[in-house]
This record gives C-alpha cells, sequence and structure tokens, in this order.
C-alpha cells in the first residue's frame, strides 16, 4: 500500500516520501501541530481563489459572448484577426497542383456587360457554360446583380468556410467557430434556425438550384446573403425570371418542383459563374464536358461550393463533408433530416470519387477539416 501511495501523482511533494529512510513512516508525510494547521487553511485558500476565478470567468463569457467566441476559436486553432498573418497565395499555389492552368482571372458571377454589349461566345451548353441560353440568362442578368460585396472585395484576408449538409456537424457544437469566419459558404436548403449552436447562424453567400431553393430564402438566411444560383439547365435561369418578376410560372422541365412562390430580393440574387463547374468536373473529377444520355455525372452543390472557395479566398476550411460508407445504409447522410445514402443512389453523384478529390485536397493542405473526413 505504502508503494502505490508512493507512486501516484497526488501525492504532495516536498513533504516527506514514506518508508524511504525518513525515519518518520507515515508522520513525515505531514507536518503536526500548528503547520499542518496553516498547511491546510492554505490549501484550503487556493481552492477558493481558484473556484472564484472559474466564477469570474463563467460571468465574464455570458455579460460578454463575443469574447467567449474569442475563446472557442482560440482553442480550435483559429487566429481572432487573421490579417496579421494571412496565407495570401498560399491557397493559390496548392490548388494548382490540383488544377490545371489555375487562374483567380475569372469573374465569380456572370456580368450583365458580357451578355449584353458584347456577347461572349461559350463553348459548352449548362451546366459548363452558357452556350444556347444566352437569351434567358439576359433577362435574368438585368433584374439581378453582378457584383461582389464591397465589405468583401476590400478584406485583406479572405478566410472561408464552406459548411456542408453532412451529419457529422451534428452535435459538432461548432457554430460559434464557424460564425467568425469572413465568408461563411452554405448549400442548398440546409437550415440554420435551431441548429446554431452546430452550424453557426451567419451566411455569406448561399449555392442553390431551383429545385433545393428554400420555399421562404429570408427564413434561413440574412438581408446581407448573397443567393447564388447555380445553372443546371436552361429552365434554371427561366424560373428565376419568372419567379422574381411575379410572371406565369412553368411546372415542367424540373426533376423535382421547385418553389412557385419565392420571395427574394433581386438584388441579392447573383448567378455563378459556369466557369467553375467546368473546373470542378474537368479538373477535379476527370468528367467530360459532353456526356451521352446514358452515362450523366455531375459535381454535388459541395463540391463546386470548396472550388469556388479555392478561386476567392485566402483560406479555405470546410465543414460537414463526407458521407457514410456504402455498407452503413442507416446511418443518415444530412445534420437535418433522416435521409439516408439509399436516395442518392438515383442520383447523377459519384460520392466516392468526390470524396477522393476532397482527400486530396486535405492532403496537399489546400484545404482544412474542420470536423473528421
Amino acid at each position: 500500500m505504502i508503494n502505490k501511495f508512493r507512486e501516484s501523482p497526488r501525492a504532495p511533494r516536498g513533504l516527506g516520501t514514506p518508508g524511504r529512510g525518513t525515519g518518520k513512516g507515515w508522520r513525515g508525510l505531514f507536518p503536526s501541530g500548528p503547520s499542518l494547521l496553516t498547511h491546510l487553511s492554505c490549501h484550503a485558500g487556493w481552492k477558493l481563489l481558484a473556484v472564484l476565478a472559474l466564477f469570474l470567468v463563467m460571468v465574464w463569457f455570458s455579460i460578454f459572448p463575443e469574447e467567449r467566441s474569442k475563446a472557442l476559436a482560440h482553442f480550435s486553432g483559429q487566429d481572432e484577426k487573421p490579417e496579421r498573418d494571412c496565407p495570401q497565395g498560399e491557397v493559390g499555389r496548392k490548388a494548382a497542383q490540383l488544377i490545371g492552368n489555375y487562374s483567380r482571372e475569372q469573374p465569380v458571377f456572370l456580368q450583365l456587360k458580357d451578355y449584353f454589349w458584347v456577347k461572349t461566345p461559350a463553348t459548352y451548353e449548362l451546366p459548363y457554360g452558357t452556350k444556347g441560353s444566352e437569351d434567358l440568362l439576359l433577362k435574368v442578368l438585368a433584374i439581378t446583380r453582378d457584383a461582389m460585396p464591397e465589405n468583401i472585395q476590400r478584406l485583406k484576408c479572405r478566410r472561408c468556410v464552406v459548411v456542408g449538409n453532412g451529419y457529422r456537424l451534428r452535435n459538432s457544437s461548432l457554430g460559434d467557430v464557424i460564425d467568425m469566419y469572413d465568408v461563411i459558404i452554405r448549400l442548398n436548403n440546409a437550415p440554420v434556425h435551431g441548429y446554431e449552436q452546430d452550424v453557426g447562424s451567419k451566411t455569406t453567400m448561399r449555392l442553390f438550384y431551383p429545385e433545393s431553393a428554400h420555399f421562404d430564402p429570408r427564413l434561413e438566411n440574412g438581408p446581407e446573403t448573397l443567393l447564388v444560383l447555380v445553372p443546371f439547365k436552361a429552365m434554371d435561369f427561366h424560373w428565376v425570371e419568372t419567379v422574381l418578376s411575379d410572371r406565369k410560372r412553368v411546372r415542367k422541365g424540373f426533376w423535382r418542383q421547385p418553389p412557385l412562390i419565392w420571395e427574394a430580393d433581386p438584388t441579392q440574387v447573383r448567378v455563378l459563374n459556369p466557369f467553375f463547374m467546368e473546373v470542378t468536373a474537368a479538373k477535379l473529377l476527370s468528367l467530360p464536358m459532353r456526356q451521352t444520355r446514358k452515362v450523366k455525372q455531375k459535381p454535388t452543390t459541395g463540391l463546386l461550393a470548396i472550388t469556388l472557395a479555392l478561386h476567392l479566398c485566402d483560406l479555405v476550411h470546410i465543414a460537414g463533408f463526407g458521407y457514410p460508407s456504402s455498407s452503413n445504409k442507416k446511418q443518415t447522410i444530412h445534420y437535418y433530416e433522416q435521409v439516408t445514402l439509399k436516395s442518392m443512389a438515383a442520383s447523377e453523384h459519384n460520392v466516392s470519387h468526390e470524396a477522393l478529390a476532397i482527400k486530396r485536397m486535405l492532403d496537399i493542405g489546400a484545404v482544412k477539416n474542420l470536423t473528421y473526413f
């Protein structure tokens, strides 16, 4: 028993070690008389001070919640203000290892001047180009906007996070950390309200297509959120133009009925440049730009969003990406609904192929994962 106690990390230091030549046995472990009382009172005093300090910290964070966010960011590896050590150019250098002819010269959003004053010829049809859909697109660009907000343009360092819809976000408690990024990109109709603790509450851009548009865009987005259309087909342009202009809707031509009423501010709507879809498909997934009707594969909105971030940001982090293994039939794929991998069987997405592409990005450090993959 003496040896067991001696090896315990809780044994006090400097007070004598029992059974090792002190000649005092257990009496040598503690001082006797008044010195014992002094030692115990000092020990109790330190404990009281520690409890008081912890209480004051808790009160401080409750009064100043922004300080709590800073502390969370510190413990999760995030800097409070990244501008002082912004890794400018690093993302581009690493992305160039995966993307041939990598360039940041392409505009993020389609611009009216390219289709009104001087028509820019497109090589591919949607979703990799606008060939054959220019007239419909022109109507959309006439009522929406094409500029990047000034608060993003003037950032010296764009720290971005792409928030996926995966079940890995469930119970992650990453909400405060996600909200600290400069640019927060979300996907489709993934909800925010009710999930703030895990996914945050702010949204800079939300990528969507008609079938994935939330029926009330004001519910899950802030007034400054950019609603970025990812056009897969010509009917997507027609849908945006009719719902924003409140004209007669067309119900056919969609794989699922999109919202017939979509009350969005046209000045917050953008059209994503198909260039990023082309890069995602051709460079990251090695998909042919012209596919047969029987064999069609397209990138997911999630992988597309990461490609966009690699061309826009100085730091790219991701969260909530990755699917369950094919053998796990019961695991849900989203953090907000009970849908399993079986629902992906009929889609035009190769999730295994995309997982390999993301893993390559992680391996070379082009992106960093806040969840597990």
